[in-house]
C-alpha cells in the first residue's frame, strides 16, 4: 500500500519497549533496538511494520512477509520464519490491538480539527449559559444549548448539535453533525459522525379514528464511561424511564436503540442490529450484526446472538442463541441441518433435475 498520509508513521518504538508496553515477550534479544513505526497485515508487512496472526491456516502470507515483528501465541510462533521477531503472549489480538494505539493515537478517535486549531471556534454557537472546563474544543458551525456542561479534554467537531442541558464528561469525542439531545454523557466517551442521541422514542396510542396519537417520552439517555457509539447509530431518549448503555460498551454504526433500552457494561452491538423498547440487555453480551431484537424481553449476561437472527424471547445468561426465531445454537444448527438434508434427499429422488 502507498504511503497513508491520513495515518502516517509513528516516530520510532524500540521493539523491546513495544514488547514491554503491550505485555509481550521479545523472544530474539538481539532485534531489541530495531523500530517499529506502524501495523500491517502479514502478507504486506515492511521492515518497520508489526503484524499479528491468530491461525495457522494464514501462514502462506510469511512468504511475502518482511515485518519487524510478529505478536502470536506459542502455537503460531514455531511456524514463523527465523527472519520475523516474535513477540510471544497469549493473548495476541490484544496485544495487537494496544500495540496498534501505541503507534496511531489519532486513529483511535474521529478526526478533530476539521476546521483550524484548537478552541472554541469563532464560527461556533455556545450559548452564554453553557459552562466549558478548560482544554474544550468547539469547531466551526457546532452549536451549544444553553446550560449544557462541556468536561475538560472534549472534542465536539463541526455541525455537531448540543442539546439545553445536556452533560458531557471529560475526554469525550463528538464527530462530525452528531446530535446529542436529552443526555448525560460519562467520560472518555466516543460518538462517531451523524449519531442521534437523545430524540424522543417511538410510542403511539391508538387516535379515535384509527390512526395514532404520540405518547409523551419524558425520559433521558445515559451513556456511561467508555462508551463508544457508530456513525449513524440512533438512541431515543426513554418514555417515562431512561435509556441506558452500560460503561464500556461499544456499539456499531447504523444500530437503533428503541426508549428504555438498558444495555448492561462490556457489550459488543455489530451494525444494523435493531433494540426494541424496554428491553434489558445483562453484562458482556455480544449481538451479531443485523439481530433484530423484540421489546419488554430480557437477554442474561454473557450470552451471545448471532448474526441475523430474530429475538423474541428471553433468553438465559451464557447462552449462544441464533435463528429465527432464535434458540439455542445447537437447535438451530440442527435445524439447519435437517432441512439440508431433506432437501438434498429430494434432489436425489428427482434425479438431479431442478428443472
Amino acid at each position: 500500500m502507498e504511503y497513508n498520509w491520513f495515518f502516517p508513521p509513528h516516530e520510532g518504538v524500540r521493539l523491546s519497549d513495544l514488547a514491554d508496553q503491550i505485555g509481550a515477550t521479545l523472544e530474539d534479544k538481539s532485534s531489541a533496538d530495531r523500530l517499529v513505526r506502524s501495523v500491517a497485515p502479514v502478507y504486506r508487512a515492511a521492515e518497520h511494520d508489526v503484524c499479528y496472526m491468530l491461525h495457522r491456516r494464514n501462514r502462506d502470507e510469511f512468504a511475502t512477509s518482511k515485518a519487524a515483528a510478529i505478536i502470536c501465541d506459542q502455537a503460531i510462533a514455531a511456524i514463523v520464519p527465523d527472519h520475523i521477531p516474535v513477540l510471544l503472549t497469549r493473548y495476541p489480538h490484544t496485544a495487537f490491538a494496544v500495540a496498534g494505539a501505541i503507534l496511531h493515537p489519532q486513529a483511535m478517535r474521529p478526526a478533530q480539527n476539521l476546521s483550524g486549531p484548537g478552541g472554541v471556534s469563532a464560527a461556533a454557537f455556545v450559548d452564554p449559559s453553557a459552562r466549558l472546563e478548560e482544554d474544550v474544543d468547539i469547531e466551526a458551525t457546532a452549536v451549544i444549548g444553553a446550560g449544557a456542561q462541556i468536561g475538560a479534554g472534549t472534542r465536539i467537531a463541526a455541525g455537531v448539535v448540543i442539546g439545553p442541558g445536556v452533560r458531557i464528561g471529560r475526554g469525550c469525542t463528538i464527530a462530525a453533525g452528531a446530535s446529542v439531545v436529552c443526555a448525560l454523557v460519562g467520560d472518555n466517551v466516543i460518538i462517531h459522525a451523524g449519531a442521534r442521541i437523545g430524540q424522543d422514542g417511538f410510542g403511539n396510542a391508538p387516535g379515535p379514528r384509527g390512526g395514532m396519537i404520540k405518547i409523551v417520552q419524558i425520559g433521558r439517555v445515559i451513556l456511561q464511561d467508555w462508551v463508544e457509539i457508530g456513525a449513524n447509530t440512533t438512541i431515543d431518549r426513554g418514555a417515562m424511564d431512561d435509556t441506558v448503555v452500560g460503561e464500556g460498551t461499544k456499539i456499531d454504526n447504523l444500530v437503533q436503540l428503541g426508549h428504555n433500552v438498558h444495555v448492561g457494561r462490556y457489550c459488543g452491538i455489530a451494525a444494523q442490529v435493531g433494540i426494541a423498547g424496554s428491553t434489558q440487555i445483562g453484562d458482556g453480551v455480544m449481538i451479531g450484526g443485523a439481530a433484530a431484537i423484540n421489546g419488554h424481553i430480557k437477554i442474561g449476561d454473557g450470552a451471545q446472538i448471532a448474526a441475523m437472527s430474530g429475538v423474541a424471547a428471553d433468553v438465559p445468561a451464557g447462552q449462544r442463541y441464533g435463528g429465527i426465531p432464535a434458540r439455542p445454537m445447537r437447535d438451530f444448527l440442527r435445524d439447519i441441518a435437517e432441512m439440508t438434508a431433506r432437501a438434498h434427499s429430494r434432489h436425489k429422488k428427482s434425479g438431479g433435475n431442478d428443472e
